[in-house]
């Protein structure tokens, strides 16, 4: 089987420089390993923290990028700063695909307690420990393979990750081998059920001029992610202030809360909306995928769960594996 295409046709260099770190605020690499193998990965901690539980955003990076890429195009490390929260990045080596894309299209990595999915739970329980993170506010968010990744770790670890973000990736069990994932890519396949599995808020970015992932998958992420009953919609359009052109789709269940939004960026392709050219595979002109993604996040934390699940977040060791 060959290796998957690469990003592609994103705008932006690959990140060279150092990423900034303000004074007070430490950006760290840790290891972590379980029965599935190790895997690498950055910590953000922003300068106000002073061992207080802070929210926790875990970013899973796209094909043949690094943490500090994704860092760098994200602008995630800006903004924790500025709201003062933990960003954790896993990295995954060349030596487990040879474009660093996450194996979403692989049966094995599809699963709780197996494989990659294993992998990033671990890593962001232990975050969670070292740091004293908030278990109520933790989340995931994804470019290409790191959004079907993030969608994956939605539908394995929902009681662990309270909402997710997915920019130009895929759904879960869109794929189980490289054929399918050619397949799903280009806009082929069905979108899989998601089971008795819980329902996570998720928010989507697509670009509907995306010519490596298929803009159908943002269509399929929403469907699978959608709840039981009815729920009420609102479609707004707008345009960035670098003259991208977007529509805007929010859901909200009867409580009025909102549990999915989904945004089409038109014209745009295989790139972070609102990204810096300082990383690879951004549109810098498009509205700040990464600011919207944590303002999503903000609105959702599982305090009216904690009486039930108390540790939530806060993995054993034998669930890690």
């Amino acid at each position: 089987m060959g290796p998957l295409p690469s990003l592609g046709e994103g705008i932006g260099s690959p990140q060279r420089s150092r990423i900034p770190v303000p004074e007070g605020a430490r950006y760290e690499e840790r290891t972590f390993s379980n029965a599935a193998g190790s895997r690498n990965y950055k910590v953000y901690v922003p300068s106000g923290y002073t061992g207080q539980a802070l929210p926790l955003v875990v970013m899973l990076h796209g094909c043949t990028q690094s943490p500090d890429d994704f860092a760098a195009g994200s602008r995630m490390n800006e903004l924790a700063e500025e709201q003062t929260f933990l960003v954790a990045y896993p990295s995954q080596p060349q030596a487990a695909n040879m474009q660093k894309c996450w194996n979403w299209f692989n049966a094995a990595d599809q699963q709780r307690g197996t494989g990659e999915p294993s992998l990033i739970a671990g890593i962001t329980g232990e975050v969670i420990r070292e740091f004293s993170a908030d278990p109520a506010r933790v989340y995931a968010a994804g470019l290409s393979a790191g959004g079907a990744a993030a969608v994956i770790m939605a539908i394995t670890y929902p009681d662990l990750f309270v909402a997710i973000g997915v920019h130009s990736g895929l759904p879960y069990g869109a794929a189980k081998d490289m054929p399918s994932a050619f397949a799903a890519m280009n806009g082929g396949g069905i979108t899989q059920p998601r089971g008795s599995s819980a329902v996570v808020p998720t928010i989507v970015f697509h670009g509907d001029a995306d010519r490596t992932v298929n803009p159908i998958n943002g269509d399929r992420i929403i469907a699978q992610a959608e709840p039981a009953g009815a729920l009420g919609k609102v479609v707004k359009h707008g345009q960035s202030a670098g003259g991208v052109t977007y529509t805007r789709t929010v859901q909200s269940d009867g409580s009025g809360g909102e549990v999915l939004e989904q945004w089409v960026l038109h014209g745009v392709g295989h790139a972070w909306s609102g990204g810096s050219p300082n990383g690879s595979y951004t549109d810098p002109l498009g509205p700040d995928a990464s600011r919207e993604m944590v303002r999503f996040f903000k609105a959702h934390a599982s305090t009216s769960d904690m009486t039930q699940q108390p540790n939530r977040g806060v993995l054993s060791r034998s669930a890690e594996q």
